[in-house]
């Protein structure tokens, strides 16, 4: 009986957990900076459509359309590519970390322009 019910509660919590959607789906904030002392806080929210990663970088009246997203799954790294309304090209490459977890981590490099640095985003 005890494991019958047991089974039971399995089979009813294993989708709850197993259901976060892309690995990339959500709400992402850190930092970038070109030292440990200069950084910027950064804000994504990245959403997938069925065939792309879409989003923003730093929602809000100054946000940042995302222009392309590349994931390679066999080593999960990330590209995402914006342009800022003065035609700053933005590019973030990096790994992500932690797949199994919900609050899993890009670290990598940040391109703005021409000054490059790192960054570590992690989904809130």
């Amino acid at each position: 009986m005890k494991r019958a019910l047991f089974l039971a509660c399995m089979a009813i919590c294993a989708p709850v957990f197993s259901q976060q959607g892309h690995p990339l789906t959500g709400t992402w904030s850190g930092d970038w900076g070109a030292t440990s002392t200069q950084r910027n806080q950064v804000t994504f929210v990245l959403n997938w459509d069925g065939k792309n990663v879409t989003g923003l970088i730093n929602p809000g009246p100054d946000s940042i359309p995302i222009t392309s997203v590349f994931v390679d799954p066999a080593t999960w790294t990330v590209r995402i590519e914006a342009d800022t309304k003065n035609k700053m090209h933005i590019s973030a490459e990096g790994k992500l970390e932690d797949l199994g977890s919900y609050h899993r981590t890009i670290k990598g490099t940040w391109t703005q322009a021409s000054t490059k640095g790192d960054f570590k985003i992690t989904r809130d």
